[in-house]
Protein backbone atom coordinates (compact mmCIF):
# COMPACT_ATOMS: atom_id res chain seq x y z
CA UNK A 1 0.00 0.00 0.00
CA UNK A 2 0.93 3.85 -0.93
CA UNK A 3 0.63 5.91 2.24
CA UNK A 4 -2.33 7.70 1.12
CA UNK A 5 -4.07 4.58 1.29
CA UNK A 6 -4.22 4.88 5.05
CA UNK A 7 -6.85 6.65 6.74
CA UNK A 8 -5.33 9.79 7.91
CA UNK A 9 -7.80 10.37 10.22
CA UNK A 10 -8.18 7.48 12.08
CA UNK A 11 -5.75 5.64 14.66
CA UNK A 12 -3.24 2.69 13.71
CA UNK A 13 -3.22 0.58 16.89
CA UNK A 14 -2.16 -2.51 18.55
CA UNK A 15 -4.71 -5.06 20.04
CA UNK A 16 -4.77 -8.15 21.73
CA UNK A 17 -7.77 -10.71 22.56
CA UNK A 18 -5.20 -13.32 23.16
CA UNK A 19 -2.90 -12.53 20.28
CA UNK A 20 -1.97 -8.88 18.97
CA UNK A 21 -2.82 -7.60 15.64
CA UNK A 22 -1.73 -4.52 14.34
CA UNK A 23 -5.02 -2.93 13.07
CA UNK A 24 -4.38 -0.36 10.04
CA UNK A 25 -7.43 1.96 8.62
CA UNK A 26 -7.31 2.02 4.98
CA UNK A 27 -9.19 4.38 2.84
CA UNK A 28 -11.00 2.12 0.30
CA UNK A 29 -12.12 -1.31 -0.52
CA UNK A 30 -10.48 -0.97 -3.98
CA UNK A 31 -7.20 -0.65 -1.65
CA UNK A 32 -8.13 -3.20 0.30
CA UNK A 33 -7.83 -5.21 -3.11
CA UNK A 34 -4.56 -4.48 -3.54
CA UNK A 35 -3.06 -5.65 -0.70
CA UNK A 36 0.15 -7.88 -1.31
CA UNK A 37 1.76 -9.10 1.68
CA UNK A 38 5.23 -8.84 2.66
CA UNK A 39 5.15 -11.03 6.05
CA UNK A 40 9.18 -11.51 6.15
CA UNK A 41 8.52 -7.44 6.11
CA UNK A 42 6.40 -7.85 9.20
CA UNK A 43 9.48 -6.98 11.56
CA UNK A 44 10.16 -3.53 9.94
CA UNK A 45 6.59 -2.59 10.92
CA UNK A 46 5.36 -3.98 13.83
CA UNK A 47 7.31 -3.63 17.15
CA UNK A 48 5.49 -6.76 18.87
CA UNK A 49 6.81 -10.11 17.90
CA UNK A 50 4.82 -12.03 16.17
CA UNK A 51 1.95 -9.64 15.93
CA UNK A 52 -0.16 -10.25 12.60
CA UNK A 53 -1.17 -7.55 10.47
CA UNK A 54 -5.10 -6.47 10.18
CA UNK A 55 -6.24 -3.64 7.76
CA UNK A 56 -9.57 -2.56 7.47
CA UNK A 57 -12.30 -0.64 5.43
CA UNK A 58 -15.48 1.54 5.95
CA UNK A 59 -16.71 0.17 2.32
CA UNK A 60 -17.63 -3.34 2.41
CA UNK A 61 -18.90 -5.70 -0.54
CA UNK A 62 -22.11 -6.58 1.76
CA UNK A 63 -24.84 -3.86 2.38
CA UNK A 64 -25.36 -5.63 5.61
CA UNK A 65 -21.77 -5.76 6.77
CA UNK A 66 -20.44 -2.62 8.72
CA UNK A 67 -16.46 -3.19 8.01
CA UNK A 68 -14.10 -5.09 5.59
CA UNK A 69 -11.08 -6.48 6.87
CA UNK A 70 -7.80 -8.74 5.68
CA UNK A 71 -5.57 -11.08 8.02
CA UNK A 72 -2.02 -11.77 6.96
CA UNK A 73 -0.60 -13.79 9.61
CA UNK A 74 2.63 -13.39 11.77
CA UNK A 75 5.94 -14.87 10.46
CA UNK A 76 6.51 -18.44 11.12
CA UNK A 77 2.72 -19.16 11.74
CA UNK A 78 2.07 -21.02 9.52
CA UNK A 79 -0.05 -19.16 7.13
CA UNK A 80 -0.02 -16.23 4.76
CA UNK A 81 -3.88 -15.02 5.30
CA UNK A 82 -6.86 -15.96 6.88
CA UNK A 83 -10.07 -16.01 5.24
CA UNK A 84 -11.74 -15.30 8.64
CA UNK A 85 -10.45 -14.38 11.89
CA UNK A 86 -12.04 -14.27 14.72
CA UNK A 87 -9.44 -12.75 17.78
CA UNK A 88 -8.75 -9.93 15.12
CA UNK A 89 -12.62 -9.46 14.90
CA UNK A 90 -12.87 -9.24 18.38
CA UNK A 91 -10.20 -6.36 18.48
CA UNK A 92 -11.51 -4.35 15.11
CA UNK A 93 -14.86 -4.62 17.28
CA UNK A 94 -13.40 -3.05 19.82
CA UNK A 95 -12.02 -0.62 17.66
CA UNK A 96 -15.50 0.06 16.03
CA UNK A 97 -16.68 1.19 19.05
CA UNK A 98 -14.05 3.25 20.31
CA UNK A 99 -12.85 5.51 17.10
CA UNK A 100 -16.11 4.89 14.93
CA UNK A 101 -19.69 4.71 16.85
CA UNK A 102 -17.39 7.28 19.52
CA UNK A 103 -17.98 4.93 22.62
CA UNK A 104 -21.53 4.25 22.02
CA UNK A 105 -22.46 1.02 23.15
CA UNK A 106 -24.97 -0.77 20.78
CA UNK A 107 -26.49 -4.12 21.52
CA UNK A 108 -26.84 -5.02 18.05
CA UNK A 109 -23.47 -6.93 16.95
CA UNK A 110 -21.10 -5.18 13.96
CA UNK A 111 -20.99 -7.41 11.12
CA UNK A 112 -17.13 -7.46 9.50
CA UNK A 113 -16.71 -9.51 6.10
CA UNK A 114 -13.74 -10.96 5.35
CA UNK A 115 -11.81 -13.65 2.98
CA UNK A 116 -13.32 -11.89 -0.35
CA UNK A 117 -10.11 -11.23 -1.66
CA UNK A 118 -9.20 -15.13 -1.14
CA UNK A 119 -12.52 -16.26 -2.21
CA UNK A 120 -13.41 -18.23 0.99
CA UNK A 121 -15.90 -15.12 1.98
CA UNK A 122 -17.21 -15.27 5.76
CA UNK A 123 -18.79 -12.61 8.42
CA UNK A 124 -18.26 -12.56 11.84
CA UNK A 125 -20.56 -10.68 13.94
CA UNK A 126 -18.67 -8.60 16.94
CA UNK A 127 -20.38 -7.13 20.29
CA UNK A 128 -17.96 -5.14 22.48
CA UNK A 129 -19.38 -3.87 25.67
CA UNK A 130 -17.00 -0.88 27.37
CA UNK A 131 -15.91 -1.82 31.35
CA UNK A 132 -13.39 2.09 32.27
CA UNK A 133 -10.90 2.01 29.65
CA UNK A 134 -11.01 -1.93 27.95
CA UNK A 135 -14.10 -3.57 26.22
CA UNK A 136 -15.18 -6.88 26.72
CA UNK A 137 -16.08 -8.62 23.45
CA UNK A 138 -18.04 -11.69 21.76
CA UNK A 139 -17.57 -13.35 18.59
CA UNK A 140 -20.15 -15.48 16.48
CA UNK A 141 -20.31 -16.80 13.33
CA UNK A 142 -20.70 -20.32 11.29
CA UNK A 143 -17.58 -22.54 10.77
CA UNK A 144 -17.30 -25.04 8.14
CA UNK A 145 -15.34 -28.53 8.83
CA UNK A 146 -12.47 -28.31 6.02
CA UNK A 147 -10.15 -31.33 6.61
CA UNK A 148 -8.92 -33.47 9.32
CA UNK A 149 -5.15 -34.18 9.87
CA UNK A 150 -4.09 -37.09 11.68
CA UNK A 151 -0.60 -37.06 13.66
CA UNK A 152 0.78 -40.30 14.08
CA UNK A 153 3.90 -40.87 16.78
CA UNK A 154 6.93 -42.62 15.45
Amino acid sequence: LAQNDIHPALPVIYGSTGRWTLLVPVHSLDAMQRIRPSTDRFPEVTNIPGASIHPFCMQTVSKDSHLHARHFSAPGSGTIEDAVTGTASGVLGAYYHEFLAMGDTVLEPIIIEQGYEMGREGRVLVWAEKYNDSYAVRIAGVAVFVNQFICESM
